[in-house]
C-alpha cells in the first residue's frame, strides 16, 4: 500500500462538565471528533445509548473544527466475525448480503 496522506493523531478519554467519560480523537489542535454523549437526552443521545446496549463497541463521533461542530459523523463497531453479519443485517434490514461470496483485500505492506 502507498501512504497518501497521514495525521499525527491522539485518541484521549476526556471528562464533561458533568463527570461523563469520553473519547477524543484529536486530530489538529482546532480539529478533532468527540464521542456522543449517550447520557445526553437528545435525538442522537438516545439514539446511541440504545445502539450500544445491542452493540457495546459501536462508537459515534461528532467532528468539530474550530469550535463548530460541522455536522459529520464518524460511526463504526468494533465486532468479532461472528456478530458482523448481525450487525449487517440489522443495520440493512436485509440478508441480501448474504448471498455473496466473503472475498477480502490482500493485504499490501
Amino acid at each position: 500500500m502507498e501512504t497518501i496522506k497521514d495525521w499525527d493523531m491522539k485518541l484521549e478519554v476526556v471528562k464533561t462538565r458533568k463527570g461523563v467519560l469520553l473519547h477524543r480523537i484529536t486530530l489538529s489542535e482546532d480539529h478533532f471528533f468527540l464521542e456522543q454523549n449517550p447520557l445526553k437526552e437528545s435525538k442522537y443521545g438516545v439514539a446511541y445509548r440504545r445502539i450500544k446496549e445491542k452493540y457495546p463497541e459501536f462508537y459515534m463521533f461528532w467532528e468539530i473544527k474550530k469550535g463548530r461542530y460541522t455536522g459529520k459523523l464518524i460511526a463504526g463497531a468494533i465486532l468479532d466475525k461472528e456478530e458482523i453479519d448481525l450487525f449487517i443485517t440489522d443495520i440493512l434490514q436485509s440478508e441480501e448480503f448474504k448471498n455473496y461470496e466473503d472475498v477480502r483485500e490482500e493485504i499490501e505492506d
